[in-house]
């Protein structure tokens, strides 16, 4: 099931076009990377989904509510949280989310208990009391995305929620979003670092100037790009290494072998899974003892710089 459907969305502003027809599609329960260079439109379209700007054309539907005719069922049902989310410096935490708790309209107790347990859910119990203003970077992040969880969304669109976060604190809020995932939360994260967001997502969308690029999961963007990426072979020894050499040498596909190291075969091979798989079957078979054989790992800064590439 869809969670959320982008049909032909546009958005022009005077002469410059920042969305050019954009249509993707999100399931349920999914954690989906939403990856561009700087202006290319992710923000721009986070925006829309949140109901703060209308589209030039097109639209979007979330659980089959668009948000260009029902804004207001929208706010329901999704959770925003920009690049930047100003907070109120001189509001202890629990004081942060109890403001907006209470412009939701919860009860007092209602508002305790969920304090308690979005401040946990964001590892911030121990901070409870803590002024807003003495936080940390990570910390205000983590204090803002438990903000946008207040009313229990169905979709959260987080917008750049690592930005300027050190190593430590993305590590964190990493953990969080596969806890929001475990707990069957849709979640859309935009970023311009592919390599980050490919480590925790199902799915991918590339957009660049405002244009589709890519749509999928992680494994049909490393087939596509990386379908012709030399096979990593090794083997147990260097006198393995003189078994397997004339094997791949009279191979269909083979058009390339460089020894890397006494144990290890970069293999240029042209071949799909299934003719891969039957070079592995042939080397086992004529005695060579094979202890690792797999495609190079893809290169996703490169993937990113060749996929974003300007015109």
């Amino acid at each position: 099931m869809s969670m959320l459907e982008i049909r032909n969305l546009t958005k022009i502003y005077g002469k410059f076009t920042a969305l050019d027809d954009l249509s993707i599609s999100i399931g349920q329960g999914e954690l989906h990377g939403f990856v561009g260079p700087n202006g290319a439109g992710k923000s721009t379209t986070m925006r829309i989904l949140a109901t703060l700007m209308p589209p030039t054309s097109g639209t979007a539907l979330i659980e089959n509510v668009d948000v260009c005719r029902n804004p207001r069922r929208v706010r329901e049902l999704v959770g925003y949280m920009p690049d930047f989310f100003g907070v109120y410096d001189r509001l202890k935490a629990w004081e942060y989310l109890d403001f907006y708790a209470r412009c939701y309209g919860f009860s007092y107790r209602e508002r305790m208990r969920m304090i308690d347990q979005l401040l946990a859910l964001v590892n911030l119990s121990d901070k409870r009391e803590s002024y807003v203003d003495a936080l940390s970077r990570g910390m205000k992040q983590r204090l803002c995305l438990a903000h946008a969880l207040i009313h229990d969304p169905h979709l959260l669109i987080l917008d750049e929620p690592a930005s300027g976060m050190d190593p430590r604190a993305r590590a964190e809020m990493k953990d969080i979003l596969r806890q929001l995932k475990e707990m069957g939360k849709t979640v859309l994260i935009s970023s311009h670092i592919l390599p980050e967001l490919s480590e925790m997502c199902d799915s991918l969308t590339i957009i660049d100037h405002g244009k589709l690029v890519f749509s999928g999961s992680v494994e049909a963007l490393s087939r596509r790009m990386n379908g012709n990426a030399p096979l990593e072979i090794r083997l147990l020894n260097e006198g393995q290494v003189e078994a397997a050499v004339p094997v791949l040498k009279e191979f269909p596909g083979v058009s390339g072998i460089v020894l890397t190291d006494a144990q290890q075969l970069n293999v240029s091979f042209d071949g799909d899974d299934e003719a891969a798989a039957l070079l592995l079957k042939t080397l086992l078979l004529r005695g060579a003892a094979v202890l690792d054989f797999h495609r190079a790992p893809m290169n996703l800064e490169k993937v990113f710089m060749e996929v974003t590439q300007d015109d």
